[in-house]
This record gives C-alpha cells, structure tokens and sequence, in this order.
C-alpha cells in the first residue's frame, strides 16, 4: 500500500499544500487481472488539481470522506465536473463513502437540486461498518468533532493505515490508532492556547496517543498555516520517542506487512 500526501493543510489551503486529501494505491486482482487500486481519503478545498500530479483522476475507484467541513470534501464538486463533463465522456460512477447526508450536502454546495444532484456521477453512501474497496478493507470509526465525524482504519498488504481526520482526544481516535504501521493524526491546535474542547488535537495529544496505543510511526498532518508545524512536532516529540515527521505534499510512504 502506497500513501501519497496530496494535501495536508489544515482548515484551509497553505502557501505549500491544499488541504486534507491523501491518495492510497495498491495492487489488486478482483478476477479481470490485476491493476491498480486507488482511492483517496478526502477531497478538501485545491486538492483536485494537486491531484494530477500524481495520477490521473479518473482513474480512482473510490472517495472516502471522514466528515463534511470544507477543508475535507469541497473539491469533490470540481470532481462531479470533471466526471460528467470530460471530453472522454461522461464517467462510470464511483463509490463516495462519508457522513449520513453527504449526497445532500454536495448537492447544496454545488448548487444543485438535491434530485438527482451528484448521484448519476457518484455513488454515496453511508459509513456503515466495514467496507472493503478492492484490497482496501476500510474500518470508519466515529470521532470527537463537532459535526458527525470519522477516523478510518485501513488495512492492505499485510499493513494498516491510520487516519484521525478531524477529532479531539477520544476512545474513537484510540481505535483508529491501535498498533498502526503509520498513524496520520492532525495536530491543529498547540499546547497552552485557549483551545476549545472536542474540536482537534495538539501536537502533544498526538505524541501521547502514539506512545499509548503502539503506533509504529506517527505523521502530523493538518496544522494551520497560522502555526510553525515545528512546534506540534516539538510537542510530539516529547511525548513519543517513535519515527515522527510532518506531512508535506508530494511525501510517499510504501507500507507492508
């Protein structure tokens, strides 16, 4: 399985990077041979052109949406673009996997009447269990946000991938986390600011997180373009003595077990 940071600012585009998207690739025979599989954890906002440096869109199977803040899903209407109205044609629809209301909610943000909305270029659904995307099996578990929120568990040759998404410390976030070969975790707020509650971690709430639930390596992602993303990785750093780095676009991981 192969993790490829498309987008890593958090709440909004940074000078380096677009906001949250992160494409994972492994390969897969599903009976017609074997190719390829992709799909992304997020289409936040500007993270759609990044996209194109790395693959070609069209070629995702599947979009997986932790929750429905703009930061994690607003370029999926430029997505519904280019789908139904590429010169190649108008596209097979694809699985987009998110929040109870996600087709609604897209709907609204492009403007459209929610009938038929995005549902003739996409195919929503709800999180709901377990759900397995060619090698992908994808594990959602809900999180500490204030809207309906998931981190999400994904296993692929033998590894298993962590992301927190968006989400205060919580039993949820220790789920997701638990013996992962990498631990994607936002680190949005910093330690001794007047942060509100149940909202998102500090670098330190990663570090501690990590070092509790036996992360094999954490990278802090999501740090506003307001803050030195040195500083959370100062925090984590003094709480967890595993491999750490920050997240920058373009940044590839091979896992395996």
């Amino acid at each position: 399985m192969r993790l490829t940071v498309v987008g890593c600012s958090g709440s909004y585009p940074g000078p380096d990077s677009p906001a949250s998207c992160y494409l994972l690739e492994a390969t897969h025979d599903d009976g017609t041979g074997e190719r390829t599989w992709r799909v992304l954890l997020d289409l936040g906002s500007g993270a759609l052109g990044a996209l194109h440096r790395y693959v070609d869109p069209l070629t995702v199977d599947a979009v997986l949406l932790s929750h429905l803040h703009a930061d994690h899903c607003l370029d999926l209407c430029g997505y519904y673009v280019m789908r139904k109205y590429h010169p190649l044609g108008h596209q097979p629809r694809i699985p987009v996997l998110g929040p109870a209301g996600t087709a609604d909610r897209m709907a609204r943000a492009y403007d459209l009447p929610t009938e038929p909305g995005m549902t003739e270029e996409f195919d929503f659904r709800e999180w709901s269990g377990t759900v397995r995307i060619g090698p992908f099996a994808v594990e959602p578990v809900e999180v500490d946000h204030p809207v309906l929120a998931y981190g999400l568990r994904i296993a692929a040759d033998g590894a298993v991938l962590g992301y927190s998404g968006d989400t205060g410390p919580c039993e949820g976030l220790d789920r997701v986390a638990a013996g992962t070969d990498l631990m994607l975790a936002e680190a949005s707020f910093r330690v001794g600011d007047p942060n509100p509650p149940r909202l998102h971690l500090t670098g330190a709430d990663c570090g501690e997180m990590a070092a509790r639930t036996g992360v094999r390596r954490l990278v802090l992602t999501h740090v506003p373009p307001w803050h030195d993303p040195q500083v959370a990785l100062g925090e984590a750093r003094a709480a967890y003595d595993g491999p750490l780095e920050l997240a920058r676009a373009g940044a590839t991981y091979d896992l395996r077990g």
